[in-house]
């Protein structure tokens, strides 16, 4: 409970803040149990709050370290990350979600009705307002 509870401080904190480089993020409750699918807008603002000991995460992460060998198999961590230049994502008929909805939606017009335009364009700049993380839990 402790390691669930933590992550929603944590997206509240960087949600308040607009310089954190956290561009959305999605939270996922499934079969495998809850994950969080995070957007930021650069790989050197995600290292520089993981590691800063007065924000959530760097004591969240030491307290789940301490407890985690005490339990190993009670809680499960998946973390990767990418770094995308250029990004394309279509919807039809469904509302936006991923990193559309962490960055920007761009209608299809004639100009970029094709996947290889729109990749080309490949735009993942935010433009609107940040959800809150009360909003998607």
């Amino acid at each position: 409970m402790p390691v669930f509870s933590a992550m929603p401080r944590m997206l509240r904190e960087l949600s308040a803040d607009p310089d954190s480089g956290l561009l959305g993020f999605s939270l996922n409750f499934g079969a495998g149990g809850p994950s969080v699918v995070q957007y930021w807008s650069s790989v050197e603002k995600l290292y520089a709050y993981a590691s800063v000991s007065s924000q959530e995460h760097l004591p969240a992460w030491t307290r789940f370290n301490r407890t985690a060998r005490k339990a190993p198999e009670a809680v499960g961590i998946w973390h990767e990350t990418f770094v995308v230049d250029r990004a394309e994502s279509m919807y039809v008929s469904t509302r936006p979600m991923g990193l559309a909805k962490a960055t920007e939606l761009v209608e299809v017009s004639r100009g970029s009705n094709r996947a290889q335009a729109r990749l080309a364009d490949g735009r993942t700049a935010r433009s609107h307002p940040r959800p809150s993380p009360q909003a998607e839990e």
